[in-house]
């Protein structure tokens, strides 16, 4: 920059113009003697200091203008992509537009007045043509960009705001040595200047305050009709930096808990479609390119290599057409993320310079706070920016995965289908989605983190040189131990998850089987074994918590062992390394800038290896194969046929054989024809064929028109029946009341409590089989195709209903007429009345025509008939023979003439079904057998006030009860029991000597820094060194000890809630589990246990550690300059307002959000399920777009949870810095009085408490949303119990009962408090040995009265007595155990048959086999080769349900009791089954008392006795044939069924 003492930018030559330059004073003639353009004499070592005029002219003027330059091209760039239409112009726009002018105008002036003193022979330096010039041109710019912004509807600009903040800061310095020039002058030389200098200054003033205000919304920008904009859109730049426009929110989050309502609507280009629309574009790109790739050359050597290479090209690469979709948009933010690495570089070398001159004047020290704040300011603003992009991006990718996994599951061919389960692609999209989101916000720290560790490396071995290498290789050392931890721990979490699984899976059969339980008093055997499982977790998960607080011990000392090897080191290597506190102070903020990318590397890398699992995952179930939408014909159809198949086979996947060979098939339009034959001969297949849902091998298939497809298995949405009916058509009131009407639904609406508004649950979970059926049947009539396919539609329906059906819907006379039908039936009686019968052998037509020609050719159909219809004489019998009912299926329990005939408000029942089972989300279809379940229990219910408000789903209900507002203290005092008070006091002790050890050992390396220097040398450094090794050491150890604590705490705590919930859940009353839905108390089980067991602890961990670094922080920086305790009451205040606005606000935040997710993922286990039907009826795009607004719906509330984070990030982090500037400033102050070890401590300090401030928060966030669950467990544990199970005093005799006479006397009871009686008044009296069949319409109180022989409900008044002995005198076990059920629904448990048999262990083998010989399951099981270890699936899903019932048959055998109640299943057996189960009865428990609750009459009509009630009183008591004779109510009930 010099040559000769002269500046080449300026050449001033003073001497020769003094009077022009009023900056050059004649005291030196070279005054420009500087380097770099700064005089230290003028610039530093004076208590006035200021700038070389020459630096002023040149440099400082020119930093705007070189700014906006090197900006201008890319932001015009961007502008050219910017389109928001434009905005008109207005007074604000007007003012900058005016004072850019004037701006240029002014510069120019000072070029024109140089010019005019070149015409009066005054040579002016260079300086005064360049600069004003220079600057002027980019006043210009500045000018025409605001108005180019406005054009392109810019409201605020960031370009033009840091501009003209360039220029007011580089102007303040011009602005104070004018004036002092002048003042030390005493008059004002170069008035024309001074004056344009001036008004320059307040012209670029007054055009900052300007820039920071905002332009209106843009003109004809697209309308957004939304009624909730997100405010981001028309923020101010300065807004946006600060996520100032987020307040509006807290506060309101603040003031109430928020809802739905108040969520903003999600930027365009965070909305789900767009997303998706962008992703699918680009795979077809990256599809495109590879398949160009393909096809290289001609060059026969070329294919020989593609043909080797095919296979790694076939698949497009889901990962790239990610990067193209989301890449930019991330970069953005990594380069942020360079920035602020860069930055965060700036204060250590700040720290280092605020002690490097000792003489140094109090201004100095005042620039470097000054300075270290704004650097600290800058970072903080830079660090959101990127987390913001981060987040933004992954909460993208999210959506875009999840869009791309819905419309993927729509289209996937069933082969596919089957080798993912639901529930595996389900987790592709919550568990994969998710590990993508997670990974995005950390994926920078891959290049990050090394630049980060390089850089801290390079500025310690400026300061300390190679001893650092020391610090380095324990770095180093601890990287593999770190690995090593994380990678047991994963193994840890692997098994715990597996243990926490069965676990679950067990409580899920628990207490869908709890009545069960209770009728056989086997509680106390499942109690064992969930203990069992629970021990074994907790095991674990005490493994698991050695390994975090090793962990713990390894991340909080690795920074301090480092420390302590490099001073140690430093010091002994050479006796003339002086360990001063610069050097100090300054390394450890180095060391702690190095922790976090140390720690975080081999996170992101393991991070990053799960996410490449996931990604195969994607990419595997994304390149499945998909249906071929053309294998079925719809246009070009032989003339006069609606359906014809030529030759056709088809199998369900390539690789499985043909389930259909050579079908010819050819259905003329408007008939109706019948598809009959065995079970799994192909009927269904061949629906599925024409539905194009099979692969087709060969032949020809042509469908002319719509389809409507009703399966075999109603899929059913949850959504209102009303809905479900319509499925999207146009509503049409006369056409929908005559779909109701044919389907026989209107019965039903008066039934439901919401009519057709009737909120359905998953799976149709409260309607019964036939309602389903019926509603599955409304659908495809009312959506009025060509073509109808209807897939047994009858079985799961009453004879009558069917009949109904027939003949208003289906029949020749139906609504149906003159469309195609074609209907696969088990139904015989029907068959007369069709068009075409097609009979099916083995998936191929055996034979084709009407009934009549078919009944002469006497092949394969008359085979059926005769099968199917043993005794069908007459036509009246033919309704009401038991052999079609053999047929309907199970789940049809509720028969509908009871449930419509009484008017019987089973709908109160229905709706505690419904709530009990709608949270429940099972990955699989639910057989038949679970239904009827469910549905079964109807029958014992009687009325109840009806409760419309209970119709809300499950997790409204929940939020409403718990979880708003803050958590009560009790809730911790609980915890803080659970957990042990002396434990808890013993902790906090732990980390108040934890934080004094880390403070002692600072405090002794301050004083060690200001040990006096004798000769060069320090003395004493080995005792030095061994004490602070000796206090860092200790601080470790106490670290160690205290999170091992709080970890055997916290699974203490854990321990304890769950065996008391466990305990108290055994001693419910069967009541509460009926009116509570098993998916809430499951989700105590599993959900709030896990917070307990995996949450809570490190929560509370991080808690306590922010909490007291942050106290200690505040102490040490108050003892060393006390000043500083005035500025804390302001800054707490200040915290502790941001704090109560971000966890109010987080937390309605979290919640909404998670109550937003599980409808996307039931959403899509009900499309998965559905598919066929969506695809039959040709609604895949309505679907999509439903899946995309559940997303949307999902973002809506994660978007602000991740802006609340940003927005409190930002204010706390401010609260840091402002303790950093305060802790500077005041050490600057009383700079006489300390010495620079406390300085540097108090600093030093300061610089980290911006992490612990920020962390705490967040970590109070969550310790005040996860110990909710603790309030949620101790909620449960606390529901009444039922009596007890053994009372000793009242033991019963062993024997007892001998005789099994049973006694009512004077017997009432209810369902629960505030409902009607069920059993009024009831007196009679059963001899031992009597057979007795109770019979009655739904309602009538026949389950009831077994339920109260068991005290399943206990007595209002009146009582019970078996042989004479009070039951309501005795323990539950005693009585229960004396009496044996067989229930009406099979239930079993998932375990060996012998467990299932008897799961106390209490019988020899023998006596098991020969309860299996009795109950004729010997042959089946001895034909297993685990005999009786025969794994059951879960709910006895690998047994038929005739063979379950036998199984119930074989315990009751095994248990032999004097009494036996019979629970008759409805329609759930063969007859096969039911015979042999009679006769066994008959046999085996000829000298017991026998209560049989009877639906099909013709069972008990040789019984002792048949007791008939009604409405909960005795109607008829007597044998059945006096009953008969006395044409009463039984005689009528008999008529009906054909057996009077």
């Amino acid at each position: 920059m010099t040559t000769n003492g002269q500046c080449h930018s300026c050449r001033i030559r003073c001497t020769s113009v003094p009077s022009l330059v009023p900056e050059c004073t004649p005291t030196g003639a070279r005054l420009c003697v500087f380097t770099s353009a700064r005089d230290p004499n003028i610039s530093v070592h004076t208590n006035n200091p200021d700038l070389t005029p020459c630096f002023q002219n040149t440099i400082l003027a020119w930093i705007p203008s070189i700014y906006l330059w090197a900006v201008l091209p890319f932001y015009l760039l961007y502008l050219k992509r910017y389109r928001r239409g434009y905005i008109v112009l207005s007074m604000l726009s007007r003012f900058k537009t005016i004072f850019g002018v004037l701006l240029w105008c002014v510069c120019w002036a000072d070029l024109f007045f140089s010019f005019h003193e070149l015409l009066q022979s005054k040579t002016p330096p260079p300086v005064y043509f360049v600069t004003p010039l220079i600057v002027g041109i980019a006043m210009v710019l500045a000018t025409v960009l605001i108005q180019y912004e406005r054009l392109r509807g810019v409201q605020s600009s960031g370009v033009l705001i840091i501009f003209w903040f360039l220029s007011v800061l580089c102007a303040v310095g011009p602005f104070r040595s004018k004036i002092m020039a002048a003042t030390a002058q005493g008059q004002i030389k170069d008035r024309f200047r001074f004056t344009t200098f001036y008004s320059y200054f307040a012209l670029i003033l007054i055009e900052l305050i300007l820039s920071c205000f905002k332009e209106n919304p843009p003109f004809f920008s697209p309308v957004n009709s939304d009624p909730n904009p997100c405010p981001e859109l028309n923020s101010g730049f300065l807004s946006k930096i600060t996520f100032w426009w987020f307040t509006s929110m807290a506060i309101l989050g603040y003031k109430r808990p928020l809802e739905d309502k108040d969520l903003w609507s999600l930027n365009k280009d965070d909305i789900s479609s767009i997303i998706v629309q962008q992703l699918k574009e680009d795979v077809a790109y990256v599809k495109t390119s590879n398949h160009v790739l393909n096809h290289v050359g001609d060059d026969p050597e070329e294919a020989e290599v593609l043909i080797r290479d095919k296979r790694q090209h076939k698949e497009p690469s889901f990962l790239k057409a990610l990067l193209r979709t989301f890449g930019p948009y991330f970069l953005i933010g990594s380069f942020y993320k360079l920035i602020q690495d860069l930055l965060s570089f700036v204060n250590p070398q700040l720290l280092s310079a605020l002690f490097s001159p000792h003489n140094a004047p109090s201004w100095w020290g005042f620039l470097i706070a000054a300075l270290m704040f704004f650097s600290a300011v800058l970072q903080t603003i830079i660090l959101h920016q990127h987390f913001q992009y981060c987040f933004v991006t992954g909460m993208r990718l999210r959506t875009g995965i999840t869009g791309m996994i819905y419309r993927k599951s729509l289209v996937i061919t069933n082969s596919a289908k089957r080798s993912s389960t639901v529930g595996e692609i389900v987790n592709l999209m919550s568990v994969d989605a998710q590990r993508f989101m997670d990974l995005v916000t950390f994926l920078n720290m891959l290049w990050s983190a090394p630049l980060q560790i390089c850089l801290a490396l390079y500025f310690l071995w400026q300061t300390l040189g190679p001893s650092v290498l020391a610090g380095v290789a324990v770095m180093i050392l601890l990287i593999p131990l770190n690995a090593a931890i994380a990678i047991k721990t994963r193994a840890f979490q692997v098994e715990q998850m597996r243990y926490k699984d069965s676990r679950i899976k067990l409580m899920n059969e628990i207490l869908n089987g709890i009545k069960v339980l209770k009728l056989y008093a086997w509680e106390p055997s499942f109690q064992e074994k969930v203990l069992e499982i629970r021990k074994n977790e907790l095991r674990v998960l005490k493994k698991a918590a050695y390994l975090n607080s090793l962990s713990t011990f390894a991340w909080i000392s690795a920074p301090f062992l480092v420390a302590l090897t490099t001073f140690a080191v430093y010091v002994s290597v050479d006796e003339n390394n002086i360990l001063d506190a610069e050097k100090a102070f300054v390394s450890l903020s180095l060391f702690n800038i190095l922790r976090f990318p140390l720690n975080m590397l081999p996170q992101v890398i393991s991070n990053l290896a799960q996410t490449s699992v996931s990604l195969k995952r994607i990419q595997q179930f994304l390149s499945h194969d998909e249906l071929d939408p053309n294998c079925v014909e719809t246009t070009v159809v032989t003339p006069g046929y609606a359906i014809t198949v030529t030759n056709g086979t088809f199998s369900w996947a390539k690789e499985l054989k043909p389930s259909l060979k050579d079908i010819h098939l050819l259905v003329p339009s408007g008939s109706l024809v019948a598809v009959v034959g065995h079970v799994g001969c192909g009927k269904s297949s061949l629906v599925s064929a024409l539905l194009g849902e099979m692969e087709k091998l060969e032949g020809h298939v042509a469908v002319k028109g719509s389809v409507a497809y009703v399966p075999q298995q109603a899929w059913i949405q949850n959504a209102t029946l009303k809905d479900n009916i319509l499925f999207g058509q146009q509503h049409n009131e006369q056409k929908y009341q005559n779909v109701l009407e044919a389907c026989a639904l209107k019965t039903d609406l008066e039934v439901l409590p919401g009519g057709d508004h009737t909120e359905i649950g998953e799976k149709g979970i409260n309607l019964s089989g036939g309602q389903r059926q019926r509603v599955s049947l409304a659908r495809a009539v009312f959506s009025d195709a060509d073509v109808y396919l209807l897939d047994d539609p009858l079985s799961a329906v009453d004879s009558h209903v069917a009949k109904h059906i027939f003949d208003n819907v289906i029949g020749p006379e139906g609504a149906l007429k003159g469309k195609t039908r074609m209907l696969v039936t088990h139904g015989i009686t029907f068959l007369p009345q069709v068009d075409h019968i097609v009979v099916l052998v083995d998936g191929k037509v055996s034979e084709m025509g009407s009934y009549q020609e078919l009944l002469k050719q006497n092949g394969a159909f008359a085979e059926f008939l005769r099968n199917y219809a043993p005794d069908e004489d007459t036509e009246e019998d033919e309704l009401t023979s038991t052999a079609d009912e053999e047929v309907l299926l199970a789940e049809d329990t509720l028969s509908n003439h009871t449930d419509l005939a009484d008017n019987e408000p089973v709908t109160n029942e229905v709706r505690k079904q419904f709530l009990r089972q709608i949270s429940v989300i099972s990955s699989e279809g639910e057989c038949p057998k679970k239904m009827s379940t469910r549905r079964r229990v109807c029958e014992k219910k009687s009325a109840e006030p009806s409760q419309p408000q209970k119709i809300l789903p499950d997790k409204l209900i929940q939020a409403e009860t718990t979880e708003t507002g803050t958590v009560k203290l009790t809730v911790f005092w609980q915890y803080m029991k659970a957990v042990g008070l002396v434990t808890s006091l013993i902790i906090c002790f732990l980390y108040c000597c934890q934080n004094a050890a880390a403070i002692g050992a600072n405090v002794w390396l301050s004083d060690w820094t200001n040990e006096p220097v004798i000769n060069g040398t320090q003395h004493n450094t080995s005792m030095r060194i061994g004490v602070y090794a000796a206090l860092g050491l200790l601080q470790g150890l106490i670290v160690l000890i205290s999170s091992f604590t709080l970890a055997m705490g916290g699974i203490n705590a854990a321990q304890t809630l769950h065996a008391v919930l466990l305990e108290n859940k055994f001693h419910t009353p069967q009541s509460f589990f009926d009116t509570t839905p098993t998916g809430r108390i499951i989700n105590r089980f599993s959900k709030d246990i896990y917070v307990i067991d995996e949450v809570i602890p490190p929560t509370i961990l991080m808690f306590l550690g922010t909490f007291f670094t942050s106290v200690s922080t505040m102490l040490v920086i108050i003892s060393s300059t006390p000043l500083f305790a005035v500025v804390i009451i302001p800054l707490a205040i200040v915290y502790f307002f941001v704090q109560r606005f971000y966890v109010a606000t987080s937390r309605q935040l979290k919640r909404l959000e998670s109550v937003s997710r599980s409808p996307i993922y039931s959403h899509f286990s009900e499309t998965i399920t559905g598919a066929s039907v969506i695809r039959a009826y040709g609604r895949e795009h309505s679907f999509v777009s439903l899946n995309d607004l559940k997303v949307d719906e999902n973002q809506k509330s994660y978007f602000p949870t991740i802006i609340s984070n940003r927005w409190l990030g930002v204010r706390i982090e401010l609260i840091g810095n402002f303790v950093v500037l305060f802790a500077a400033l005041f050490a600057v102050l009383g700079k006489n009085s300390l010495n620079a070890g406390l300085v540097g401590l108090s600093v030093s300090y300061a610089l980290q408490v911006t992490m612990s401030l920020n962390w705490m928060v967040r970590m109070t966030s969550d310790l005040e949303s996860n110990i909710v669950a603790v309030e949620r467990v101790k909620e449960y544990s606390e529901t009444e119990t039922e009596a007890p199970w053994i009372i000793e005093d009242k033991r019963p005799p062993e024997d007892w009962p001998t005789q099994g006479e049973v006694e009512f006397v004077d017997y009432s009871v209810r369902y629960r408090k505030g409902m009607d009686l069920v059993l009024k008044g009831l007196s009679l009296r059963v001899k031992g040995g009597e057979k007795i069949g109770i019979v009655g319409r739904t309602g009538a109180g026949k389950s009831s009265m077994t339920l109260c022989l068991f005290r399943i409900l206990e007595a209002v008044k009146g009582e019970i007595k078996i042989d004479g002995v009070r039951i309501s005198e005795i323990g539950l076990h005693d009585l229960r155990s004396k009496i044996t059920i067989i229930p009406q629904d099979p239930v079993l448990f998932s375990g060996t048959l012998r467990m299932n048999l008897d799961p106390f262990n209490k019988y020899s083998e023998d006596e098991i086999w020969k309860a299996l010989e009795l109950s004729h399951l010997k042959k089946f099981v001895s034909s297993k080769p685990d005999m009786l270890e025969y794994e059951c699936s879960e709910g006895g899903e690998n047994l038929s349900v005739g063979q379950r019932q036998l199984v119930c048959l074989a315990r009751a055998l095994l248990r032999k009791t004097r009494i036996l109640v019979l629970d008759e299943a409805t329609a759930a057996i063969d007859l096969e089954t039911d015979d042999l189960i009679q006769m066994t009865i008959r046999t085996q428990f000829e000298d017991c008392t026998v209560l049989t609750i009877a639906h099909r009459l013709n069972t008990i009509m040789d019984y002792t006795r048949v007791l008939v009630l009604d409405k909960g009183t005795i109607a008829e008591f007597d044998t059945p044939s006096s009953l008969i004779a006395s044409r009463g109510v039984f005689y009528g009930m008999a008529k009906d069924a054909g057996l009077a």
